[in-house]
């Protein structure tokens, strides 16, 4: 970027003193072209994007930042290969933007991959956004076509401008360092090759070529919070300082720098913290900073900076408090925060054998065999998870002893609670499965036959 901008201001101050005259428009034109895509050259080398022997599958709209991304990748001698994704979302409007990226690319001499999707349908069936929806839908295709063709990375169009205007959006959802960075380079097989251009250096560029592209009626509404950022929020900041997206960057910058020595910290609270149990709380809260490590231990799980809020302000509370995420359950236990994955538990499987007593047989005693008087068990047994008010006579014992207190005194978790399976006859449990039978249905003198239920592992 500085070089472009150095480049710029020379010309500038050339023509300032006159020594420009002797240069035509169209020289002038095209050496502004140069230096833009000598800029992006750099910024792909000093990132690490890709190199000149790669394939790069390049993410083509027809609007004029990718149609920018493709021309650029052409003129410094990349291979390029082209995707296209039809989201029949703008009528006519989205079938005129297929048949333009067609067109250019026959006319440059391009692969072109098409696909198309019903995303309003798609949107419906997930119970997502349609933009959600259309993210998930063109990466997961995106990714299927870079394998198909043997592409290194997929190219996509995000300037300067897009990362500021994710730091915005990032800083009104609310979030944490690494969501003030802007957006990255690359992650993974995602490479954006234009984060060092703005949305002014695309459009001159693509005006010095005369290169015509398609606008998306869409980015001129309001309609999306991206957009009212654009439209709206900051020409507003642009009022109070001018040059705010530079600083922005700058700000994005400095971050960048500063979360390399803030996810290390992190990183080690982390350890500190996570057990093989759960979250300790008590560790927690000896921490510098307990609450932003805690947001920065579950945002990936899909708890908000607001549900991380509740969360740390439940820790002083009585256990029992449950948070979720489609994906995931925390539960608040007396010494620690339980994080499961939302999904049924899976019944544990049971073999049993029915044999007459005899004076050679010998009770097993480990935890993974239940043995019962077959003749004390008058229904047919069944398994389910423990409920609550479940009671059951502990073996050895003789009075009722709740299921809860009892694997309250084993030390049971909450989550471990709920998935605990019983053997039931009829209503009475008479197998806490995997930890104690009830005592009414032991083996005693008076047993003839015995039924041995042994947990599969």
């Amino acid at each position: 970027m500085t070089f472009f901008r150095r480049g710029i201001e020379r010309i500038r101050l050339i023509s300032e003193i006159g020594n420009l005259k002797s240069f035509s428009s169209e020289l002038f034109f095209a050496y502004l072209c140069i230096m833009i895509a000598k800029t992006v050259r750099q910024y792909i080398e000093q990132e690490k994007l890709f190199v000149l022997r790669d394939k790069v599958l390049v993410a083509l709209s027809g609007g004029a930042d990718s149609v920018a991304l493709l021309r650029l990748l052409l003129a410094l001698g990349y291979t390029c290969e082209v995707a296209h994704c039809n989201f029949h979302l703008r009528g006519e409007e989205s079938d005129r933007d297929e048949a333009f990226v067609r067109q250019l690319c026959e006319d440059r001499g391009v692969v072109l991959h098409v696909t198309h999707f019903d995303t309003a349908r798609t949107a419906a069936e997930r119970r997502i956004s349609i933009e959600m929806a259309a993210r998930e839908l063109r990466y997961a295709w995106f990714e299927e076509t870079r394998v198909c063709c043997g592409a290194s990375v997929i190219a996509v169009a995000h300037h300067a401008d897009d990362s500021v205007e994710t730091f915005l959006l990032n800083l009104i959802r609310g979030t944490g360092i690494n969501g003030l960075r802007g957006i990255r380079p690359k992650n993974g097989n995602i490479v954006r090759p234009l984060l060092c251009l703005s949305r002014q250096d695309i459009l001159r560029y693509l005006q010095d070529l005369n290169q015509p592209y398609v606008t998306d009626s869409t980015n001129l509404q309001d309609e999306y919070t991206r957009n009212k950022i654009r439209l709206n929020l900051i020409p507003l900041l642009q009022e109070i300082n001018p040059s705010v997206k530079d600083s922005i960057m700058q700000t994005a910058r400095h971050l960048d720098d500063a979360s390399l020595l803030y996810r290390k910290g992190i990183e080690d609270g982390r350890q500190r913290v996570c057990t093989g149990e759960g979250i300790s709380i008590e560790k927690l809260l000896h921490e510098p900073a307990p609450e932003t490590l805690l947001f920065e231990i579950l945002s990936p799980l899909g708890f908000n900076a607001a549900r991380v809020d509740d969360i740390f302000r439940s820790l002083s509370g009585q256990p029992g408090k449950v948070f979720s995420t489609p994906d995931w359950t925390l539960v608040k236990d007396r010494d620690y925060l339980l994080i499961e994955a939302r999904k049924s538990p899976e019944p544990p499987v049971l073999d049993m054998e029915e044999q007459s007593l005899t004076t050679d047989f010998v009770i097993p005693r480990d935890k993974a065999t239940a043995c019962f008087d077959a003749d004390k068990l008058r229904h047919p047994l069944s398994l389910r998870l423990c409920q609550v008010g479940d009671t059951f006579v502990p073996f050895g014992m003789k009075g009722q002893k709740k299921v809860s207190d009892y694997l309250t005194d084993r030390k049971f978790s909450l989550l471990q609670k709920q998935r605990q399976w019983v053997l039931c006859c009829g209503p009475d449990i008479v197998w806490l499965v995997g930890e104690r039978t009830d005592n009414r249905f032991r083996v005693d003198a008076d047993t003839r036959r015995v039924l041995l239920v042994r947990l599969r592992s």
